[in-house]
């Protein structure tokens, strides 16, 4: 049996994955930090996007493999395959290409 929509989503976020690792690599290379942070604010929000992709994108991969392979809605699993993706994509859009922090995370009192 084929995975389209797994496949596919696992195409977009390596991707994705690849573009983040790349923006941290210019920035360890420019501020010569071999390893964690160095304290380096930047630095430090591209590897917390990188991060957040590696942790949270095989968890999503696998829950909308398992929904393939119990032949769900195509449709609707699509929809729910996009979505996840483009979670991903903003998420780190927000934290890996940017340096303000983003308004809906930051609790107002």
């Amino acid at each position: 049996m084929t995975l389209p929509l797994t496949t596919l989503s696992a195409c977009a976020l390596a991707l994705l994955l690849v573009v983040l690792s790349l923006r941290i690599i210019s920035v360890r290379r420019g501020e010569q930090v071999s390893l964690g942070s160095g304290d380096n604010k930047t630095l430090e929000r591209r590897i917390r996007a990188q991060g957040n992709l590696v942790e949270y994108g095989p968890m999503g991969l696998i829950l909308i493999g398992l929904a393939e392979l119990q032949e769900a809605n195509t449709f609707l699993l699509g929809i729910v395959a996009a979505a996840f993706v483009m979670g991903r994509l903003l998420h780190g859009y927000a934290l890996g290409f940017t340096d303000q922090a983003m308004r809906p995370r930051v609790v107002q009192e």
